[in-house]
């Protein structure tokens, strides 16, 4: 596997607690990954310790082969690593385009190009391009949130439970898009909507306490239901 993001043993902490304990995993370019577990299992503080907003006590982590361990997150995301958290993380006093043009490190023509790539993929986007991101649905704001990670020219998009109290058939929606990202952006996704998770990753890590317990082939666990209740209680 042509290695893209490498987390081995890592350990992180927040105040005086440790939430992850050892975590291990890797993503290969072009690949669409999920991490799965039970909620509090520590799957959104691993993405926010790989973009240095959570401080790393040990272990590695690697992108493209350069450490980012200790790294401050601005200097991460200039890497190339784009971030879609679980609470959108867009600014709801500014509009659809002035989201778009706060997040680009520069308005050259790729990137422009990037934006109209993504407001075709979200047509909802493109209707409020002028409105207020306050006003938005829920799913158009996650639309925004995913639509400013892509507009820059990252190497790895993480995504962050973005099925998080979406109606179902935005949910169907949201799939679709992620399918299609994939085909030319790596995909690191959190999610606990586990058809959401089958349907865009090709791989999975489970982690459970703090530390990655399973992993292989989606297909794989699809078919496993022993380990889906084991370890996600479905």
């Amino acid at each position: 596997m042509d290695q893209l993001l490498k987390a081995q043993d890592v350990v992180s902490y927040i105040g005086p607690y440790t939430i992850l304990h050892g975590v291990s995993l890797e993503v290969g370019h072009g690949e669409a990954v999920a991490i799965l577990g039970r909620n509090g299992a520590g799957k959104t503080t691993f993405l926010k310790t790989v973009m240095g907003l959570v401080k790393t006590r040990s272990g590695i982590l690697e992108l493209d082969g350069k450490s980012v361990t200790g790294m401050e997150p601005h200097l991460i995301q200039r890497m190339g690593i784009g971030y879609v958290p679980e609470d959108y993380g867009i600014f709801d006093l500014l509009t659809v385009e002035e989201n778009f043009r706060i997040a680009m490190w520069k308005e050259d023509k790729e990137t422009l190009e990037r934006r109209d790539y993504v407001l075709d993929l979200f047509p909802d986007l493109k209707l409020a391009y002028k409105r207020f991101a306050r006003n938005l649905s829920g799913g158009q704001r996650q639309m925004l949130s995913i639509g400013r990670a892509l507009v820059n020219d990252n190497k790895i998009l993480l995504v962050d439970e973005p099925s998080k109290g979406l109606a179902p058939v935005i949910i169907e929606s949201l799939a679709q898009a992620l399918i299609e990202i994939r085909s030319h952006t790596t995909v690191l996704l959190v999610e606990q909507n586990f058809a959401l998770a089958c349907a865009v990753g090709q791989r999975f890590y489970i982690i459970n306490e703090g530390r990655t317990v399973e992993s292989g082939l989606m297909e794989d666990l699809v078919k496993d239901k022993e380990l889906q209740a084991l370890h996600l209680g479905i």
